[in-house]
């Protein structure tokens, strides 16, 4: 339990730090002053993307003379750190490479500019419809879309040999057959799938897959529904009847990585780009993965995330930030980024041409082929997929308190009913405050 009190406070922690930062954004007194200089952030890309970037970075510079781009590479999990300090020393970048959650949040407290008044007519119709209105909320266009990644099933065909299937189930509801099967017959687990409240959204984006609907017109709660409660009843059940990890109430998705790796795990929910890690880590474990379509519901929606690019308010340089966004993520850049990252683009014309190079390349050895086969897999998802967790401000609210009381149904604490009641109960509490 140690673990999980670690975790609810650290959720805590970064809840403040979100606060502070978007308050500290939106009433800075008036934007910098910064010359000619484009200060632009990413996430976790250098050094294996530096030659890249630096030639996008030149080409833009030549097509807006007088303008130089100062690029910062920001470690994943210390982005907010480092804004919030960057904002406080008057140095907030001009772009800001975040996740729609973490961007949705700032834009719903005015941390980032409206982006409708900057964009050139037409400039949606580049993008995946689905995937530009994922940033985008009732005020405006918070971000622009950049690289995307939609999750797919990647399976250990030696421990699925001997739980009796081919193929891992494609839908939640076949979960439990196949995780009791695996268990009873390889003493492995079937998935990990975290309750930490902080962490992955995994299993809020299958109880939407299940029917689930979060939250009505007025952000009040709508999962105390038939839906609902038979999506916390399901998760409870896994947990007590010993077919999830224990570990899935106090740690996060890296240790779903953990397990998979150490073969302790049949199936991952991941993206094909995560092969290169495994064929690396666990050599062993990889030459036993296959790649398959992702969990999904009824309707077979399957979950895409997004990576962005937002202008904070602070930024001095709003027009020419959204020029480098726009840049940035344009067809030819993109497809040219998707094909060295292993990711999907987020263009639509960039799309077209990951899916027809896929279809024409011919792996060099069984490596590459396993790659090959995740990154056609999960360009073929994409097609049925979408955020399934909008960006709506509040959401890693809502998220935190149904993990929490479903981590006391998972526990014995309380039934998975009385979780549901417990967690439309605070949810309003919050939003009657929050959305009188």
């Amino acid at each position: 339990m140690r673990g999980l009190t670690e975790g609810i406070r650290g959720r805590w922690r970064r809840r403040a730090v979100l606060t502070l930062l978007a308050a500290v954004l939106a009433g800075c007194g008036g934007p910098r002053s910064q010359g000619r200089q484009l200060n632009v952030w990413t996430l976790d890309l250098s050094p294996k993307f530096d030659a890249y970037l630096t030639e996008v970075i030149a080409a833009w510079e030549k097509e807006n003379p007088g303008i130089t781009v100062r690029w910062t590479d920001i470690p994943w999990g210390s982005v907010e750190r480092k804004l919030l300090a960057a904002v406080y020393a008057r140095t907030a970048p001009d772009v800001v490479n975040l996740n729609p959650l973490f961007a949705a949040n700032l834009a719903s407290k005015g941390g980032l500019l409206d982006l409708d008044p900057l964009l050139p007519p037409g400039a949606s119709e580049i993008y995946l419809q689905r995937i530009w209105a994922a940033s985008r909320n009732a005020d405006g266009q918070f971000a622009i879309p950049w690289y995307l990644t939609a999750r797919i099933t990647l399976a250990n065909r030696d421990l699925l040999k001997r739980a009796g299937y081919a193929d891992p189930p494609r839908r939640w509801e076949e979960v439990p057959a196949f995780a009791e099967a695996v268990k009873r017959r390889t003493g492995r687990h079937a998935l990990f799938v975290t309750v930490v409240p902080d962490d992955s959204a995994e299993l809020l984006e299958s109880m939407v897959q299940m029917g689930v609907t979060l939250t009505d017109d007025r952000q009040r709660a709508a999962f105390n529904s038939p839906a609902g409660r038979r999506a916390f009843a399901f998760w409870t059940d896994l947990y007590r009847r010993g077919l999830l990890p224990r570990e899935v109430v106090s740690q996060g998705y890296r240790r779903a990585i953990e397990l998979y790796q150490g073969g302790e795990l049949a199936m991952l929910a991941s993206g094909a780009e995560f092969l290169r890690s495994i064929q690396t880590n666990a050599p062993g474990i990889a030459a036993v993965t296959e790649p398959h379509p992702p969990l999904t519901g009824p309707d077979g929606t399957a979950n895409v995330a997004v990576m962005n690019l937002a202008v904070p308010r602070q930024s001095a340089m709003p027009k020419e930030a959204m020029s480098f966004a726009l840049f940035l993520t344009n067809a030819s850049n993109q497809a040219r980024f998707a094909e060295q990252a292993r990711v999907l683009p987020s263009a639509r014309q960039a799309l077209t041409t990951i899916e027809q190079q896929l279809r024409r390349d011919t792996p060099a050895d069984p490596q590459q082929a396993l790659v090959h086969a995740a990154r056609l897999e999960s360009a073929e998802t994409l097609g049925r997929a979408r955020v399934l967790v909008p960006a709506n401000p509040g959401v890693k609210r809502l998220q935190a308190i149904i993990y929490r009381q479903l981590q006391r149904a998972m526990l014995g604490q309380i039934s998975s009913d009385a979780a549901v009641l417990a967690a439309e109960r605070e949810w309003n509490l919050y939003a009657e405050g929050r959305w009188p």
